[in-house]
């Protein structure tokens, strides 16, 4: 049996690994996501002045992403200004059961941005894998609507490649890193909304 020195020992080598990992990636999504970040920020800044709003989706720690972006942008991110328009898909347990028993759970945002959604508004899909079913949908419906679309996922080829654009792809395929790298980059979204649109 393992000693507490022995166990304090071994997590402080995991947990420097950890940073590691962390720290190679962090400077990897500074040079393969920013042009896209710069993009999508464009188009927020756009649809917002506009009239616009911005509906943010996904699943697990992507939803609770949604969730959080969202909310920086209709509370305040860091100075007081007037509230913006985003909504998170994810939040309604009333919607999300019942589309999901209705009409599938596939279909749990796609029935949400086609009440909610209309020409002009950007939808964000976030997926670590890229593959998530409902995010697909939604971004499908999204188009079919007239909304930008854009998305946030790893390095995995997926078929978010064809449905977002831009799609801000962080150079990974580990779940929880790329988390990491997704509410860095959400933050720094949020950042530039408000700086432009303060």
């Amino acid at each position: 049996m393992s000693s507490a020195a022995d166990r304090r020992d071994d997590f402080i080598v995991l947990a420097r690994a950890l940073f590691d990992d962390h720290r190679r990636l962090l400077a990897d999504t500074e040079a393969h996501c920013l042009h896209e970040l710069s993009t999508l920020v464009d188009i927020c800044c756009d649809s917002l002045s506009a009239g616009g709003k911005l509906l943010f989706f996904g699943n697990g720690g992507s939803a609770a992403d949604a969730q959080h972006l969202a909310t920086e942008l209709t509370v305040r991110y860091l100075v007081d200004r007037p509230a913006l328009s985003a909504i998170a898909l994810t939040t309604d347990s009333s919607t999300l059961t019942a589309a999901a028993n209705d009409v599938g759970f596939e279909q749990i945002f796609s029935r949400q941005i086609e009440a909610l959604g209309r020409a002009g508004d950007v939808a964000i899909g976030i997926s670590t894998s890229g593959r998530s079913p409902n995010v697909l949908a939604a971004l499908r419906a999204a188009a079919v609507r007239g909304l930008e679309s854009a998305g946030f996922t790893g390095a995995a080829a997926s078929d978010m490649d064809g449905l977002a654009s831009p799609l801000i792809k962080v150079p990974s395929t580990d779940t929880p890193r790329i988390q990491e790298m997704h509410i860095l980059l959400g933050h720094l979204l949020c950042h530039q909304i408000e700086v432009r649109l303060s």
